[in-house]
């Protein structure tokens, strides 16, 4: 029968009414009238059982990670997070601006880029060397030969992009993947994350920071409406104070400090215990 096949894994047809649950895990389960498999699977070998696995682990599994309830549920507030953004500045008047993500410009200039070549770097001694006028070869390649006929990245912002547009367009945000080549391993680093960054035309300081405070208040906002279950599972398995915290961002106004106010703060901080500052 069908129900021999029912294995962890498998993909299942099923009819039947939802129901209030019998056990204590769940408030409804599905009390199926007809059940089909749809595709098999050996629930021996099935890399993910019944229990919590480690964030590590999934990430040797990439291709299954997605139907843990964790992966899952970033997947689900990370989509509303995205469709939230593009609704305000789309509701605010901002165009939105697709910058380029192989770029020859350094934009900020802080960090490492990831270079993008088609020279064929398993064969060194084939790479074309850079020369003087003089025909004396110097250190490093000629990119010129490469495929854009200049050096070339992976882009770490679109922000001169945005600020070009800006100048013709007025009010613009960029929304796109970024790449930075920091070979750092702390969680305060990524190597490839999404960015958002709006350039007003005409703004000042005070109309950035509002528009900053609308925007987290805006898209906070709907992921505590649309993403209730997923941010309750987060608070319940990672964060215990994540949606108190998340509450407070909608509903108390930003604090803002100037510099000056800011430096004196840090300096107080530093006064009660140099030892744990790095550079005090």
């Amino acid at each position: 029968t069908a129900i021999d096949n029912l294995t962890t894994g498998c993909s299942v047809h099923a009819i039947g009414k939802i129901i209030p649950s019998q056990g204590g895990k769940q408030a409804v389960e599905l009390s199926a009238t007809s059940i089909r498999v749809v595709g098999t699977c050996p629930g021996d070998t099935f890399p993910l059982a019944k229990k919590r696995h480690t964030l590590e682990y999934l990430r040797t599994i990439a291709h299954l990670r997605p139907r843990t309830n964790t992966i899952a549920a970033v997947a689900r507030v990370r989509s509303t997070l995205a469709g939230s953004i593009h609704a305000f500045f789309q509701e605010q008047g901002f165009q939105y601006v697709q910058t380029p993500l192989i770029t020859a410009s350094d934009c900020e200039g802080a960090g490492e880029m990831f270079r993008v070549t088609t020279l064929d770097i398993d064969d060194v001694d084939s790479l074309p060397r850079a020369k003087d006028d003089d025909g004396k070869v110097l250190p490093g390649v000629e990119y010129a030969e490469d495929f854009f006929g200049k050096a070339a990245f992976l882009t770490v912002s679109g922000q001169l992009g945005g600020e070009t547009h800006a100048c013709a367009l007025g009010d613009i945000y960029t929304f796109g993947p970024t790449f930075r080549a920091e070979n750092s391993q702390t969680a305060r680093h990524l190597a490839e994350f999404w960015m958002v960054e709006p350039e007003m035309a005409f703004a000042d300081l005070t109309s950035a920071m509002d528009n900053a405070e609308a925007m987290l208040k805006f898209v906070v906002g709907v992921a505590l409406e649309k993403c209730d279950e997923d941010l309750t599972f987060f608070s319940k398995f990672f964060d215990k104070g994540l949606k108190d915290r998340l509450e407070k961002v909608v509903n108390k106004p930003f604090v803002r400090v100037s510099y000056r106010d800011a430096i004196g703060h840090l300096q107080e901080e530093i006064a009660k215990d140099p030892s744990k500052w790095q550079f005090p």
